[in-house]
């Protein structure tokens, strides 16, 4: 057993069902069961994985510009000169990138922010990507900064201080700043809704003729 083992008070298997456990979406139980099927498939599941997850920490890097994921640095997003370079989408975290980037329904570049403040999870201004983002949008020449944060309380208080942040800035006053539509998604019924997104609909409503 190594030292570290040994310091925590843990065997091996103990301490692979706790850093199990840790990840997003897991409990003890699924844990458990991972660890268990990892395990009992050394050679065709374990040891590949371990490989993946090695390579993946050495070859993958936070993009110095906007903070995707890429093996390259600046990320591919960012050294693609057919992007629209006058838009700026700002998503809390990678996984929004990725899933706006599923859709191909947007060509402009992203900025990361890291996250949503939050005071009750103690997430500050300084612990996100805010304070570069009015001199990137400067250096860019962007002209519109999409805002596509959640619907939550958290996301539109960061959407709000993004905004008054922009308008703050000196030389960021002409640039357009824009939010996802928000309110009744395709294929919804109105009965499953809640009340706050019937409302959100409702005040955010387009007109026909």
């Amino acid at each position: 057993m190594s030292q570290s083992y040994q310091n925590q008070n843990q065997n091996p298997l103990d301490h692979l069902i706790r850093m199990l456990g840790g990840l997003p979406g897991l409990g003890s139980r699924s844990a458990r069961r991972i660890a268990l099927h990892l395990l009992t498939h050394k050679i065709e599941r374990m040891m590949p994985l371990a490989r993946a997850i090695s390579d993946a920490a050495e070859a993958i890097h936070t993009c110095p510009d906007c903070g995707n994921l890429d093996t390259v640095a600046p990320c591919r997003i960012c050294l693609d000169e057919k992007r629209d370079r006058s838009l700026l989408c700002v998503v809390a975290s990678v996984s929004d990138l990725w899933a706006i980037e599923r859709t191909h329904a947007y060509r402009g570049l992203y900025h990361v922010l890291g996250g949503v403040l939050s005071a009750l999870d103690g997430v500050g201004v300084q612990n996100l990507d805010l304070d570069r983002l009015p001199d990137r949008t400067v250096s860019l020449g962007t002209q519109e900064v999409i805002l596509a944060l959640s619907a939550t309380v958290d996301g539109q208080s960061t959407a709000h201080y993004i905004t008054d942040l922009l308008a703050a800035h000196p030389a960021t006053g002409g640039i357009r700043v824009t939010r996802l539509a928000h309110g009744v998604p395709v294929g919804g019924e109105l009965d499953y809704l809640d009340d706050g997104t019937i409302m959100t609909a409702m005040n955010a409503r387009g007109r026909l003729l």
